[in-house]
């Protein structure tokens, strides 16, 4: 059992233009979220939010604090989300016990302990996609499931963005202090996400591609509008987007992600649109 941390610095719109490939991955891609017995973090300066990955197969693990926070324990300031993504699993929180199957979310307010994951199943582990923000208020933990979540259907197989939208942590659901999350499906035959593109300088975010099929790859769009940048992905990996980028993709096949995001606004809907023939 174990964990383990990287900090990256916030990068400017002039900065990123001059980045070639490996620079631009090694800023803002997550290529290894999971690994067996391991909870790995990646602490972006943006809004100052964490992505991790928790994967316990031999027994339960516990969320312990990072030296980064400087913290007594690790929600003592902060909230978290989480969406499991592998197999059937277990988290408890300050002693309550909440089955988390898949697809299925968790938040845990600011405050909590004590926290810890468990698989019911070691061949069939769970995988528990973290997210996690600064909050200066408590509210309570709570499970929600697809069928709680808020759900919108957009796009058409014509455009290749035939999509459901499940809004699982958002402030239409549950209350948080920032943390917004929930996850996209992309229909068979449909292969963009988030399209036509958006910024919101009020929020940044990070993106978790899953499902992606074998031998397939997504391709994950950032940068200024009229200046774009791309990013090629492959199945479980993440990627942050500043507030000034576009956050769209296009896959070789239909896959699923899952969006989360955090800053000063929690109106979902606040987005500044690019007009698709304008993007450069």
């Amino acid at each position: 059992m174990g964990k383990n941390y990287e900090s990256r610095y916030a990068s400017s719109p002039a900065e990123v233009k001059q980045m070639n490939t490996a620079q631009l991955r090694e800023a803002f891609l997550i290529e290894k979220v999971f690994a067996a017995d391991q909870i790995n973090w990646v602490h972006t300066h943006y809004d100052r939010y964490l992505t991790g990955g928790a994967m316990p197969v031999k027994g339960a693990m516990k969320l312990e604090v990072i030296d980064l926070l400087k913290a007594d324990y690790f929600l003592e300031r902060r909230e978290l989300g989480m969406i499991n993504v592998g197999g059937d699993g277990i988290v408890e929180a300050d002693g309550v016990k909440y089955e988390i199957a898949f697809k299925e979310a968790l938040y845990i307010g600011k405050g909590t302990k004590e926290v810890t994951f468990h698989s019911k199943d070691a061949a069939n582990p769970a995988k528990f996609y973290l997210n996690s923000t600064p909050a200066h208020h408590t509210y309570p933990t709570k499970k929600v499931s697809k069928n709680e979540a808020e759900i919108v259907t957009l796009g058409a197989l014509e455009t290749s963005n035939h999509r459901t939208i499940n809004k699982l942590l958002v402030n239409s659901v549950l209350e948080t202090c920032q943390l917004q999350m929930g996850m996209t499906e992309l229909k068979p035959g449909s292969v963009w996400n988030t399209m036509p593109a958006h910024t919101h300088d009020r929020r940044m975010e990070v993106y978790f591609y899953f499902e992606v099929p074998e031998a397939q790859s997504v391709c994950h769009f950032m940068g200024q509008p009229q200046e774009t940048r791309h990013i090629w992905m492959q199945n479980e990996q993440a990627v942050i987007s500043p507030p000034w980028s576009v956050h769209s993709g296009a896959g070789t096949s239909n896959y699923t992600f899952i969006w989360g995001m955090a800053g000063e606004n929690l109106d979902y809907g606040d987005m500044d649109h690019c007009k698709i023939n304008e993007l450069r």
